[in-house]
């Protein structure tokens, strides 16, 4: 199964990252190929959101996200068009003065034949320019 993690610091402080984040209905304004959101649920730190978007081809996916603010989102796949599995986590730790260590991991598990291009789109490839924008977006 492909897998990505990634650690990096943010000049952000970890409630403004962790506020970004989890304002999923924001992210078709910055986050590349993501074309549509819709919260469907949200209570007691968990959100049921419905993801769209368009690498290569266009596909849907819910994903329950569990909020344990500010220090941790993770999430596991509920249903969708082109995912057998998807699960990650956002985890944040405060270095002081305005900084944070944020620490992503995805993995993921597709239906069926995908090709190699695709399933690194959605792992590796933009994984850094993925991360880019939120971390623009944090300072903003």
């Amino acid at each position: 199964m492909p897998q990505a993690t990634r650690q990096e610091v943010w000049d952000a402080p970890i409630e403004k990252i962790f506020d970004v984040i989890t304002k999923y209905e924001d992210y078709p304004q910055y986050v590349d190929g993501c074309s549509s959101t819709q919260v469907l649920s949200r209570e007691n730190g968990v959100a049921k959101v419905e993801f769209g978007l368009n690498l290569i081809k266009k596909f849907k996916y819910i994903l329950t996200l569990n909020e344990t603010k500010p220090t941790e989102i993770s999430w596991s796949f509920e249903s969708g068009d082109i995912f057998k599995k998807n699960e990650g986590s956002w985890k944040f730790k405060d270095l002081g003065d305005g900084r944070t260590q944020v620490d992503y991991s995805l993995e993921v598990e597709i239906k069926g034949f995908a090709p190699k291009t695709l399933v690194n789109s959605l792992t590796e490839k933009n994984l850094p320019a993925m991360l880019k924008s939120y971390h623009e977006r944090c300072k903003a």
